[in-house]
């Protein structure tokens, strides 16, 4: 228990506003993406700016405090919240600068990629990111940063110039390949094991109507089309990139109304280059394959394509994920796939394969945390509904779908896409990285004061 006299002392020491359970607003702010999470912190810090984040930090260290830090609160296990402690919400920190002469971007801890989209999209600029467009900036880019640009441009880390941040003992840093290089040497992948990233400076890229958009078949064509994906999207130009999805097609344009309500298996494409030469590939591709279901390909602004999604996807709906890194596509994992998406058991549900190859195989795999370079794909697996009564269907058939294909994938997972699943997923998803980590976390949080996250735990000494 905390005395009632240090709450308000951190309440008078807070530019921004204290929120405890009595308070008015306290059940929408601690409200995250999933619907599924349901914690009770003890206090919300709605932090105003940098110096609300130290006094918050120094607070819960001071009192033995849990502490969470909410971003977005897109993360599909709920980290964002804890019960009992003290959650650090960044969200009233959503300022973006934007220097086009540099083609940088400076983004405050609490912003979501729909006002980086914006605020670039004026400049024919983008950073890439995810596909959802009120994600967190910070969990995001600090988990690693898959997205539409991932093959031309690679992950969101590896266009990451330098962050500020707050550190366990309360201290203010900037972190960059010259200025606590170990410490931006974690944080591209490292998760919020280090401390809270106050801002993100990002390096920008020409980008502005994107030739994109869902190209879905019937599932009796989906064996033959990702026998063909699995071949093409490893070799194809850079500029081209496309991550496989099961989908059952809304009943809404402008999809086709002969195939509402059914499940389809494609590709969801971003050509970020020459229009006229996406064209010709597109055609080709066309010419390869049998007529698609649904075709939406075409001239779309970047931030569409970004949150093209946002709508069959709002918050609050039932999640659970499952998720592994993929080298391989075999046809007996195709087989899986096919099986189990036939018994999908929501609309919203879903199977995406992502590519990271191209621009994301450039970097080395111990230049950064984020040590799957070798994969070929990010898979995941999510059950999605509405309804909370369905939470154990969604869950069960995730489970057994993730089930089986596990043994075909890889050890370890891209650790936003995955729940809380222990210390031995951890230190696969690091594999020969994992020590380093420990080492940096015992220099920078030895007490593991930040472990509401997919958690590192401090070497011992």
């Amino acid at each position: 228990m905390i005395e009632e006299s240090t709450v308000q002392e951190l309440k008078a020491g807070l530019l921004g506003q204290l929120i405890q359970p009595n308070d008015m607003g306290y059940d929408e702010a601690r409200k995250v993406y999933n619907g599924m999470i349901d914690k009770h912190p003890r206090l919300i810090a709605r932090c105003e700016d940098v110096a609300d984040v130290v006094f918050a930090v120094n607070y819960a260290r001071e009192n033995d405090m849990l502490i969470a830090i909410r971003g977005g609160g897109h993360n599909g296990a709920g980290l964002g919240m804890c019960d009992d402690g003290l959650v650090i919400d960044l969200t009233r920190m959503d300022s973006v600068r934007v220097d086009p002469d540099k083609r940088t971007a400076r983004v405050e801890g609490g912003c979501t990629w729909r006002k980086v989209d914006h605020a670039t999209h004026a400049f024919g600029l983008a950073v890439p990111s995810g596909i959802i467009s009120s994600t967190g900036v910070g969990g995001l880019t600090l988990g690693g940063g898959i997205g539409h640009l991932s093959r031309k441009y690679g992950l969101t880390i590896d266009n990451l110039l330098e962050a500020e941040m707050v550190l366990a003992d309360g201290s203010f840093v900037r972190v960059n390949e010259q200025e606590h290089s170990d410490l931006f040497w974690a944080i591209r992948g490292g998760g919020g094991n280090f401390g809270v990233v106050t801002s993100f400076l990002f390096m920008l890229h020409p980008v502005s109507i994107d030739y994109a958009g869902p190209m879905m078949w019937k599932m009796d064509q989906v064996k033959q089309i990702m026998q063909w994906y699995r071949e093409f999207i490893v070799k194809a130009p850079r500029e081209l990139n496309g991550f496989f999805a099961f989908v059952q097609i809304p009943p809404v344009e402008p999809f086709p109304a002969a195939h509402h309500n059914k499940i389809t298996g494609g590709v969801v494409w971003c050509h970020a280059g020459d229009h006229e030469q996406a064209e010709e590939m597109f055609n080709s591709i066309r010419s390869q394959l049998p007529p698609p279901a649904v075709d939406l390909v075409g001239p779309i602004p970047h931030p569409a394509l970004q949150s093209m999604f946002d709508p069959l996807y709002p918050a609050g709906q039932q999640w659970y994920w499952k998720a592994d890194f993929v080298k391989e596509l075999s046809d007996e994992a195709i087989d899986l796939h096919i099986t189990h998406v036939k018994s999908l058991p929501s609309m919203n549900s879903t199977m995406h394969l992502y590519p990271i190859n191209g621009a994301v195989h450039d970097v080395a795999e111990d230049a950064t945390a984020w040590s799957y370079r070798d994969a070929n794909w990010a898979e995941v697996i999510v059950g999605v509904d509405a309804d909370p009564a369905n939470r154990q269907k969604i869950t069960d058939w995730t489970h057994e779908y993730y089930d089986a294909l596990h043994p075909y994938c890889s050890e370890g997972a891209y650790i936003n896409f995955m729940m809380e699943e222990g210390d031995e997923r951890i230190r696969a998803t690091y594999r020969d990285n994992y020590d380093k980590l420990t080492q940096i976390k015992r220099k920078y949080d030895p007490d593991n004061l930040f472990r509401v996250n997919q958690n590192i735990k401090p070497a011992k000494a």
